[in-house]
């Protein structure tokens, strides 16, 4: 349950105007101001003001006693407001306003923000333009005539006394910065000028982190792509944003308004066939140049990516698809990554017995605040580091890990195979729920014979040889030390036959 005095003076809280990304510094963390928010003594800087909801909490510091919450919800006033949320999101958009004229609880529910996200999604699978809200961007984008006339539907009114802490973290996580404390910790190995030779012996084939630093000095990508670059250069190509598609202008109007909870990213895999130019922007790193999907041609799965989000957006804590291998290049901007290795689940996160669902908190956000102290107590920590323009990460197989832009950024991901996961792949791809866990193809089910079937035609007796190699590996491993081999094993004791 949040509780804070100073949660009550939430309507002195000024909107801040969004800072332009630095080139080639890390971000500095957020310097307190008089109008930050405190919550359990930890000092919390926030971007803009609510519809007035405080957390439960602040309900027993004040002396009115009054929850707005509950008088005029009816007979649904018993029910919890992530169900109330839920029931609302089922209704017509003409019924949702109606409803927020009845009654200032009703009107604080119904002006949810992701219920009209979710609703102009729906509606909008080709794109929109975002309007400041997702409530006034539904009404223009469904009735663009009476948007016109009426102008602005943003959330002005502010309910008093209104109480939830279901709400009130929604809008939290929403505008809440990042504290310098979740920024400070950088411990992954950094290297710059590294041969492919030590890359492949010191990282690759151990399974290990690595941030490689000065290899992208090739990439035009490095200077061209700003705003105004992508704009010109993409014109009306449609690129994947969450459910919809939208050009580059139309993202950019977004990510300058957006303050929500888990904003859209633009993550697209088709974007050098759709835009040559981006293809020809940038090359692979000499470090991961054997890609060996690539003998599936046209059948490969989708292997990489351009990334573009505001500060706040990201990918919550994930292992990449199919066992791959992965790099992530900053063009712009920075990332905050936090890495788990494969036989750690990170706190908060709970996946299904089979691999095939994970659960996780609603948004990074969420999980910083709430589990990432709990990470300093574990008996492996993660691998943690801000990564900046210039620098690549390279994620080894069954990592898990978690990325948060800090600022308005713009990145490069690639997923390929090479000989040291190559046995890991072809035995991922025929799980037996395979169907389910494979992505990126639609043939999940056959991916594994045609793969296989590809590699053999391509590169003879690898595969074998491979094999052969990886269970000489595991018999030296399992194979006794000496002092184990002079143990009795009876007597527990060593035999003594000198």
């Amino acid at each position: 349950m949040f509780a804070c005095r100073n949660l009550l003076k939430l309507n002195k809280i000024r909107k801040k105007k969004r800072r332009k990304p630095h080139k080639s510094s890390t971000p500095k963390p957020p310097k307190q101001n008089p109008n930050s928010t405190t919550h359990d003594s930890h000092q919390f800087s926030l971007k803009s003001q609510s519809l007035g909801v405080q957390p439960l909490g602040n309900f027993y510091l004040t002396s009115s006693h009054h929850n707005t919450r509950n008088p005029g919800l009816g007979t649904i006033k018993s029910l919890t407001d992530e169900l109330i949320l839920d029931i609302l999101g089922l209704l017509e958009p003409t019924h949702l306003g109606v409803l927020s004229s009845v009654s200032k609880s009703l009107y604080v529910f119904c002006n949810h923000e992701p219920i009209w996200k979710n609703l102009v999604l729906a509606c909008s699978p080709h794109g929109f333009l975002f309007k400041g809200s997702w409530k006034s961007t539904f009404v223009a984008e469904k009735y663009p005539a009476y948007y016109s006339k009426a102008g602005s539907f943003g959330l002005n009114l502010k309910v008093q006394d209104f109480y939830s802490d279901y709400l009130f973290q929604s809008w939290l996580c929403a505008n809440l910065e990042m504290k310098s404390e979740w920024l400070v910790r950088d411990n992954i190995i950094r290297r710059k000028g590294v041969s492919v030779d030590e890359f492949v012996n010191d990282f690759e084939a151990l399974n290990k982190l690595v941030l490689i630093e000065g290899c992208l000095g090739n990439w035009g990508a490095m200077e061209k792509w700003d705003r105004d670059y992508l704009v010109k250069v993409c014109g009306d190509a449609r690129f994947s944003v969450g459910p919809t598609q939208m050009t580059m202008r139309e993202y950019f109007v977004y990510a300058d308004q957006a303050h929500e909870e888990r904003p859209l990213y633009l993550f697209d895999p088709g974007f050098a066939n759709k835009v040559k130019e981006l293809g020809r922007d940038y090359e692979t790193p000499v470090y991961f140049n054997e890609d060996l999907f690539s003998v599936l041609g046209n059948e490969r799965p989708d292997y990489r990516w351009i990334i573009i989000g505001p500060a706040g957006s990201g990918s919550s804590f994930h292992i990449d698809p199919n066992s791959t291998l992965a790099w992530n290049a900053v063009v712009k901007g920075s990332k905050k990554w936090v890495l788990f290795p494969p036989d750690v689940v990170p706190p908060g996160v709970y996946p299904s017995a089979d691999g095939a669902e994970v659960a996780c908190p609603v948004s990074i956000t969420e999980w910083f605040m709430n589990f990432y102290e709990a990470t300093k107590t574990l008996k492996k920590r993660p691998v943690e580091c801000v990564c900046k323009a210039g620098e690549v990460i390279f994620v080894p197989n069954g990592w898990w890990h978690l990325v948060i832009n800090l600022e308005d950024s713009i990145a490069i991901t690639q997923n390929f195979v090479s000989r040291r996961n190559l046995l890991n792949v072809l035995e991922f791809l025929k799980k037996p729920n395979a169907s389910t866990l494979v992505s990126g193809t639609r043939d999940r089910v056959n991916l594994h014979d045609k793969f296989k079937k590809a590699i053999e035609a391509s590169f003879p007796g690898t595969i074998d040889e491979l094999a052969k190699e990886a269970e000489k590996k595991k018999t030296e491993m399992e194979k006794p030390s000496f002092w184990d081999s002079v143990k009795d094993s009876n007597s527990g004791g060593f035999k003594f036959s000198f």
